[in-house]
C-alpha cells in the first residue's frame, strides 16, 4: 500500500512525462543525442565547484549518520572525479550508437524480408545508493541509447544528485531534446522508490545498483522487470604454479587499488603446495598497505598474527581493507569454495598451468572470469564502454558490465509485397 502522504499523481505525472520523452528520444538522431551529451560534459566542467560544494554537504551528513569508509568513498566527488565524469561522457559520445543496428536478417524463400534490429528499451528506472557518479553514468548511457531514465539515488547523495539532475536536464533542453527524459523520485523517499518499482504502465525495466540488501529488496518488491546487478564477493586463486611476483602484485592491486568497489578482491585462496612460498610475501605486501587479514587455520600456521576467519567472513563483501584468506588442497576445492560463496561477479586464477587456466575459465560460473589479471578490470570504462550502468550477475540478455547494447531490446521488421501465408 502507498503511504498516506505520498501523492501518487505527482509521481505518475513525472513517469508519464518520461514515457512521452522516451518516444522523442527513440527517434532522435545520433547527432542530436551526442549534442546533448556534449552539453552534459561542458556543464559538468562549468558547474564543478557547485557539484563539489553540494557533495561536501552530503559527505558531512554521511559522516554524522555513521556511513562506513567504503560508502563515504563511493559518495565522494572531488575535482578529479568530476573531471573524470566529464571525460567519460565524451567517451560515450565516441561510441557507436546501437539503435537501428541489424542483429540478424534474411530473405525467406517466398521473398519476404525479415530483419531483427536494435531499439531502445523505453523508460529505464534506476535505484542506487551513495553513488552520485552513477547518476551521470546511467543517464548518459540511457540517453545515448535512446531511453528516458527515472532516478532514485538515495538520501545519502541527495544534495549532489539534485545538482547533477539539473545538469542533465539543462543539457537536454539546450540541445533541443526533452528535459523530461531525465526524472527523479528522490523527493518522495522510500515510498517513491516503491512506487517506481511497481509502475509497470510507465517503466520498462528497472536496474538496482548497490548493496546486496538493496538489490534483494528491489528484486523482491518490483513488479517492473529487473536487470539484477550484484554484490561482489570476489575471489582470486593462486595455484601451485603461480609466479610470486604476479601473485604479490595482482592480489595487492585487486584488494587495495580501490577497496570500496564491487570488483575489489574479498577472498584469496591459495593451493597448499604454494602456501608456504606465496603467503608470506603476498600477505606482507597487503599488511604494509593497511589490510587486515582474516585467515583459516592453515594460513595462521604460516602467519600466526592474522585474525581467524569466520563463515560470515567468507560470505562478506567487506568493501574495506579486509580480506579473507584460505588454503585449499586442489583446484577442485578452490572452485567448490567459489561455487558456495561467489556472488557470480568476478573470479580470477593466477597460474602458469594452461590446463588449470582453461579449467577455471570453463568451469567457474561468473559474469567475468580471469586468468593472471586483477579483478579490478571488470568495469565498463576498462572494457571500452565509456561508462557502465552496472555489472549484471544474472543470465538474461545482459551479463557483466552493461553498456549501450545492453540498454536496447530488439524488434523484428518484416517487409513483404502482398504476401499471404499459405
Amino acid at each position: 500500500m502507498e503511504q498516506p502522504d505520498l501523492d501518487v499523481s505527482v509521481i505518475d505525472t513525472r513517469l508519464a512525462a518520461a514515457k512521452d520523452a522516451s518516444r522523442r528520444l527513440a527517434r532522435a538522431s545520433t547527432a542530436e543525442k551526442d549534442a546533448a551529451l556534449e552539453q552534459v560534459a561542458v556543464l559538468l566542467a562549468e558547474r564543478s565547484a557547485e557539484i563539489i560544494g553540494a557533495n561536501a554537504l552530503d559527505l558531512e551528513a554521511g559522516r554524522a549518520a555513521g556511513l562506513g569508509t567504503g560508502l563515504l568513498d563511493r559518495l565522494t566527488l572531488d575535482e578529479r572525479r568530476v573531471a573524470a565524469l566529464s571525460d567519460a561522457v565524451r567517451e560515450v559520445i565516441g561510441l557507436t550508437d546501437p539503435v537501428g543496428d541489424t542483429v540478424s536478417g534474411r530473405s525467406l524463400p517466398n521473398g519476404v524480408r525479415i530483419d531483427q534490429i536494435r531499439v531502445p528499451l523505453g523508460v529505464i528506472g534506476a535505484i542506487y545508493e551513495a553513488r552520485p557518479n552513477v547518476t551521470i553514468d546511467i543517464a548518459v548511457l540511457a540517453l545515448k541509447s535512446g531511453n528516458a531514465v527515472v532516478l532514485r539515488g538515495g538520501t545519502a547523495a541527495e544534495q549532489t544528485n539534485r545538482v547533477l539532475l539539473g545538469v542533465l536536464r539543462d543539457a537536454l533542453d539546450a540541445a533541443g531534446l526533452p528535459a523530461d527524459a531525465v526524472q527523479t523520485v528522490d523527493d518522495f523517499g522510500r515510498a517513491g522508490a516503491r512506487h517506481l518499482m511497481q509502475a509497470r504502465d510507465y517503466v520498462d525495466v528497472l536496474i538496482p545498483r548497490g548493496s546486496a540488501g538493496l538489490i534483494r529488496a528491489v528484486v523482491d518488491e518490483a513488479k517492473v522487470p529487473v536487470i539484477e546487478t550484484g554484490a561482489g564477493v570476489v575471489h582470486m586463486f593462486l595455484d601451485e604454479s603461480a609466479r610470486e611476483d604476479w601473485a604479490v602484485d595482482l592480489v595487492h592491486n585487486a584488494k587495495t587499488q580501490r577497496p570500496s568497489v564491487c570488483n575489489a578482491l574479498e577472498t584469496l585462496l591459495v593451493h597448499v603446495d604454494a602456501a608456504e612460498r606465496l603467503l608470506p610475501p603476498v600477505l606482507a605486501r597487503l599488511e604494509a598497505s593497511g589490510v587486515t587479514v582474516h585467515g583459516d587455520e592453515r594460513v595462521r600456521a604460516i602467519r600466526p598474527e592474522v585474525q581467524p576467519v569466520t563463515d560470515e567472513d567468507w560470505a562478506t563483501e567487506h568493501m574495506s581493507l579486509d580480506i579473507s584468506v584460505g588454503v585449499v588442497d586442489t583446484i577442485d576445492d578452490a572452485m567448490a569454495h567459489i561455487r558456495r560463496y561467489s556472488t557470480k561477479h568476478t573470479e580470477s586464477i593466477v597460474t602458469n598451468d594452461l590446463a588449470n587456466a582453461e579449467r577455471f575459465l570453463n568451469e567457474v560460473d561468473a559474469a567475468a572470469v580471469m586468468v593472471n589479471a586483477s579483478t579490478r578490470f571488470t568495469d565498463g570504462a576498462e572494457f571500452g564502454f565509456g561508462a557502465e550502468v552496472g555489472i549484471s550477475t544474472q543470465k538474461l540478455h545482459a551479463r557483466g558490465p552493461m553498456g549501450l547494447p545492453e540498454l536496447t531490446s530488439t524488434k523484428w521488421i518484416v517487409r513483404g509485397a502482398g504476401h499471404v501465408r499459405g
